[in-house]
């Protein structure tokens, strides 16, 4: 049985579904679940792969059939066979019959666009190699010392009030700040282009003049940079020898803007949202027994950016996890379910770390090209804050968080916290090199130490010192009184060489 099997509700016909709350409730056409009237998401998925298996039918907004993968098997084998699945839309057969309108709430995920992440062939091979050169272009160093700065600066906002917002002040803003930076238009980073990027992506009533905005911006860059090319990411694709056009180079500092910014948002708030949350987690952290790379890796296997991916679509008729699957099917690559595959993780409170199989960032040749950028922005963002508020604890019952949660992904609505109040720091101050404290006289570093001469009653400390009696002898020398003619060790000769003497 496949999706297409079942005639969709004509948009004319009424909609006499069982309430919320039903055991019908978010059943459709042939006793298919409707994905987006579903309020758990992930127990549906875990009831689906009990159902059906790792490839599962479902239905999407105006019952359109689509196939969820559930298996990480099998959404390995999806993304990584391009010769049987594309991202090319135009083939999906419910979209040639028409079955899909123009404005069905997902043709903006699903509609074929020319950028590299929907096309095939030496197309793809063109665009996307000028997404990785450029990428490729990137001081991962300079960047990291750069995500650093931008915490500081975004901490110095709410560390004097002792309590703040981790999501809307911090996890929303860090991305952006970042990816202004590596694109070329640092100057446009404000708390409007932050809402204007939020707004769109959550598709709201302004979410056209919001997504306007931004592209308004990068248009900006686009014809300053084709002027005069700068050391950034959109200079580096408007030079680079595959000759994109100006629209290209627009729609692909859209593209990697919006799903960098998206991604990781979720992942930063995620991976704090563990910490405060999980004291185990926190403790491995102070512990040394886990670090921030780790406990990142370990958030996109729990609680990946984005559940689902729209979409990939057959190209000729195949089998897929028992499944038979006709070509113009379309199929949901899904991160979520497949990251906790039985088949995979038996026990899902095993530790996965070390393990970076999982499907966060995709795979095949549609595998996130930026990847590292994310990953940078969580690993030094969580550590610098972390530093920055030691103390920084949740200000809320856990089952007071609230969440949004659509097919692509779940998003954490805010996540209150509160701190002991912090002083803010100088983030523009430039390292010095000011006079080193004078160091220890007897502190020793390489060199033998001189054996201890037997100190007489009268070198014992005392509160008034005692005159000291001629004797027929020269007295031994004192530790003390001969210790600048002994050879410096091997510090102190680095101080003096360090600071020219």
């Amino acid at each position: 049985m496949t999706p297409e099997s079942h005639a969709p509700t004509g948009t004319d016909a009424p909609r006499t579904g069982p309430p919320p709350g039903c055991p019908a409730h978010g059943l459709g056409p042939g006793g298919l679940h409707r994905l987006h009237e579903s309020e758990d998401l992930a127990a549906l998925y875990e009831q689906l792969r009990q159902e059906h298996g790792p490839v599962a039918p479902v239905l999407l907004h105006d019952d359109v059939p689509m196939w969820i993968v559930l298996g990480h098997a099998e959404n390995l084998h999806m993304v990584r066979s391009p010769t049987q699945f594309c991202r090319d839309s135009r083939i999906w057969t419910p979209l040639r019959d028409g079955l899909v309108k123009p404005d069905h709430p997902l043709m903006p995920h699903i509609a074929w666009q020319p950028i590299a992440s929907h096309a095939e062939g030496d197309e793809h091979k063109r665009l996307r190699g000028a997404v990785q050169g450029a990428i490729s272009t990137i001081d991962f160093r300079s960047l990291r010392r750069y995500i650093n700065r931008s915490t500081q600066a975004i901490v110095n906002r709410f560390c004097e009030h002792g309590e703040a917002d981790l999501v809307g002040q911090f996890a929303e803003h860090l991305p952006m700040a970042v990816m202004c930076e590596i694109l070329g238009m640092p100057e446009e980073y404000n708390d409007r282009l932050v809402e204007a990027a939020r707004d769109a992506l959550k598709g709201t009533e302004t979410a056209i003049a919001s997504h306007s905005y931004v592209m308004d911006a990068l248009s900006r860059l686009t014809t300053r940079r084709r002027a005069q090319p700068e050391e950034d990411l959109a200079s580096y694709l408007i030079t680079h020898p595959a000759r994109l056009t100006d629209d290209e180079v627009r729609e692909h500092l859209r593209l990697v803007l919006f799903a960098a910014y998206e991604a990781t948002t979720n992942l930063l708030s995620n991976v704090l949202l563990t910490v405060l949350i999980d004291p185990r987690f926190r403790a491995q952290l102070n512990g040394g027994q886990m670090t921030v790379p780790e406990a990142v890796e370990q958030s996109l296997w729990n609680e990946p950016p984005f559940s689902t991916v729209f979409a990939y679509f057959a190209k000729q008729e195949t089998e897929l996890g028992g499944q038979r699957i006709r070509r113009g099917d379309g199929l949901l690559f899904a991160p979520l379910p497949a990251n906790v595959d039985p088949r995979v993780r038996p026990d899902l409170k095993a530790s996965m770390q070390g393990n970076r199989s999982h499907l966060a960032f995709g795979g095949g040749p549609h595998e996130c090209p930026g990847q590292d950028i994310g990953r940078s922005i969580a690993d030094v963002g969580v550590d610098a804050l972390l530093l920055r508020l030691p103390d920084v604890e949740l200000d809320c019952d856990e089952d007071e968080l609230r969440w949004t949660a659509s097919i692509a992904s779940r998003h954490l609505v805010s996540l209150p916290v509160q701190f002991a109040p912090k002083p803010p720091q100088d983030v523009t101050q430039t390292p010095s090199h000011k006079a080193v404290p004078a160091q220890r006289a007897d502190w020793q570093i390489g060199t033998t130490q001189p054996q201890p001469q037997p100190a007489p009653v009268a070198a014992q400390p005392q509160p008034q010192p005692a005159p000291v009696q001629p004797q027929p002898v020269p007295p031994a020398p004192q530790p003390t009184a001969e210790e600048p003619a002994r050879r410096k060790g091997v510090w102190q000769r680095f101080l003096s060489w360090w600071r020219g003497y």
